[in-house]
C-alpha cells in the first residue's frame, strides 16, 4: 500500500508513489461543490486519474467519500459514478472494470463492512479477465485486485529512485 498525497503541493510525491502501484484507489469527495471542483478542468481528481493511467496503473477503484455529508444520497452517488465513468473512459480506463464504492471515512461506512446507512447500495460489479467479480465494501474491492504478471524469467532490472524537484509542478 502506497499512500500518495492528493494535495496540489505534493504532486511530485504522488507521481513517485503512483509510478510503483499496481492499482489506484481514487478517493472522490462526494460533498456538494467538492466533487465538482475535483472533476473540473484543472481539478485534482481529473489530474490524478490521468497521471495514474499515464504512469501505467491499469487497475482502478473509485471510492466516493463523505457520503455522510450528502445524507447518504443514492442520487448523488449515481451522479458521481456517471460523471466519473465518462471521464475515466476518456483517460483510458474501462468503467466496467472499475469498482465504485460509496464510503464515509469519518464513520467507517462501507470500508470493511456493509453500511446500514445506505440500504439502496447493492454492491459493485466489475469485469476482469477471469470473469465478473462482485463485492460491497472498499475492502472487497481491494481484495479483488488482480496481481500483475511479473516477468520473473527476464533479466533483473533495478530502478533507482529519488524525489526530484521539478520546477513548476
Amino acid at each position: 500500500v502506497i499512500d500518495a498525497p492528493g494535495h496540489r503541493d505534493f504532486i511530485k510525491n504522488m507521481i513517485t508513489g503512483t509510478s510503483q502501484a499496481d492499482c489506484a484507489i481514487l478517493i472522490i469527495a462526494g460533498g456538494t461543490g467538492e466533487f465538482e471542483a475535483g472533476i473540473s478542468k484543472d481539478g485534482q481528481t481529473r489530474e490524478h486519474a490521468l497521471l495514474a493511467f499515464t504512469l501505467g496503473v491499469r487497475q482502478l477503484i473509485v471510492a466516493v467519500n463523505k457520503m455522510d455529508t450528502t445524507k447518504w444520497s443514492e442520487d448523488r452517488f449515481t451522479e458521481i459514478v456517471k460523471e466519473t465513468s465518462t471521464f475515466i473512459k476518456k483517460v483510458g480506463y474501462n468503467p466496467k472494470a472499475v469498482a465504485f464504492v460509496p464510503i464515509s471515512g469519518w464513520h467507517g461506512d462501507n470500508m470493511l463492512e456493509e453500511s446500514a446507512n445506505m440500504p439502496w447500495y447493492k454492491g459493485w460489479t466489475k469485469e476482469t479477465k477471469a470473469g465478473v467479480v462482485k463485492g460491497k465494501t472498499l475492502l472487497d474491492a481491494i481484495d479483488a485486485i488482480e496481481p500483475p504478471v511479473r516477468p520473473s524469467d527476464k533479466p533483473l532490472r533495478l530502478p533507482l529512485q529519488d524525489v526530484y524537484k521539478i520546477g513548476g509542478i
